[in-house]
C-alpha cells in the first residue's frame, strides 16, 4: 500500500482546483478519502467541480474563491481555513498561467499577475501551511513547475522563469524538510491534455500525445512514494529536459525563439509539432 492509498484522515488543499492538473489532483484525493479544500477564483466552476466530488465520493469538500494572484490572496485563504477548524495535511500549489509574445509587447499587468500567481503565491502559500506540517512532524507539498522551467523560454519568458523558480524553491524545501517529515515535491508536466494554452489565448502547438491529467497526478504519487524531490511526467520529457540541459543555455534559448516564432512548441522540452493542448 502506498503512502497516497488511504487518506480518509487527511485534508488535502488544491489550489487551481476548477479544471486541468488542479482538478485531476482533487479528485484523486477525494477518492482517497480525502477532506478537500479546494480553491479557484469565483468566476471559474469551482463550486461545480466541488459538488461533483462531494456527490461521488461522500467527502467533504470546501469551496474557497479566491484569486491567489491578488496580493492579500493568500491571507485571505489561510484565515477561510482557519475558519473551517482543518489542518492542512496536503498541500498543491497548482494554480498558474502562462503569457505568450515578445515581453515588450505584452501587458505590463497581466505579466505581474504571473509573476503574483506564479511565484508569489507559491512562496507565501507555503509558508502559511509550511510550518504547522513541521510542528506536527508530518505534511505533503506538491509545487506543480513545468518542463519549461529546465530551460529559458523566448516567448514565455515570465512563464519559464517562474516555473524555473518553482522548481528550485521545491528543491530546496525538500533538501530542508526531509529530516523533519514533510514530504515536498516539485511536479514538472510536459504538454498536458488541459486547456492551458487556450486560456493562453495562443494558437501554437505541440505534438506527440499528449499527457492526461490522470497520468501527471500518477507520476506524482509515484514519485512521493519515493522520496523523490523532483518528477518530470513521462519518458520523452524526462529524455528532452534533460538533454537541454547539456547543451550551452545560449544555445538551447536561441534554437528556442526560433521555433516558437513559428508558432510551435517544439523546442520546448518534452514537446514535438502539432497538438492542441498543453501544460
Amino acid at each position: 500500500m502506498t503512502a497516497q492509498a488511504d487518506l480518509q484522515m487527511s485534508t488535502a488543499l488544491v489550489t487551481g482546483a476548477s479544471s486541468g492538473i488542479g482538478a485531476a489532483f482533487a479528485e484523486a484525493y477525494a477518492a482517497r478519502g480525502a477532506t478537500l479544500v479546494l480553491v479557484a477564483p469565483a468566476e471559474s466552476k469551482l463550486e461545480e467541480v466541488a459538488e461533483r466530488l462531494g456527490t461521488r465520493y461522500g467527502v467533504d469538500v470546501h469551496a474557497v474563491p479566491i484569486d491567489l494572484a491578488e496580493e492579500s490572496g493568500p491571507d485571505q485563504l489561510a484565515k477561510a481555513v482557519a475558519e473551517t477548524g482543518l489542518e492542512i495535511d496536503i498541500l498543491v500549489n497548482n494554480a498558474g498561467f502562462g503569457t505568450r509574445g515578445p515581453y515588450h509587447e505584452l501587458s505590463a499587468d497581466r505579466d505581474h499577475r504571473e509573476v503574483m500567481l506564479n511565484v508569489v503565491a507559491v512562496e507565501r502559500v507555503a509558508h502559511l501551511f509550511l510550518p504547522a506540517m513541521v510542528a506536527r512532524g508530518s505534511g505533503t507539498i506538491i509545487n506543480v513547475s513545468s518542463t519549461s522551467g529546465f530551460q529559458a523560454v523566448p516567448y514565455m519568458a515570465v512563464y519559464g522563469a517562474s516555473k524555473a523558480f518553482v522548481l528550485s524553491f521545491s528543491i530546496g524545501l525538500w533538501a530542508e524538510c526531509r529530516p523533519r517529515g514533510v514530504r515536498v515535491l516539485a511536479l514538472c508536466p510536459g504538454p498536458t491534455d488541459t486547456n492551458f494554452f487556450e486560456a493562453l489565448g495562443s494558437q501554437m502547438s505541440a505534438g506527440g500525445r499528449l499527457r492526461t491529467t490522470d497520468e501527471v497526478v500518477a507520476a506524482a504519487f509515484r514519485a512521493l512514494d519515493r522520496g523523490q524531490a523532483y518528477v518530470i511526467d513521462g519518458r520523452l520529457n524526462f529524455l528532452t529536459s534533460n538533454a537541454s540541459r547539456l547543451l550551452p543555455r545560449g544555445l538551447v534559448a536561441r534554437i528556442t525563439e526560433r521555433v516558437l516564432r513559428s508558432g510551435s512548441l517544439a523546442a520546448l522540452p518534452g514537446a514535438a509539432p502539432r497538438s492542441r493542448r498543453a501544460a
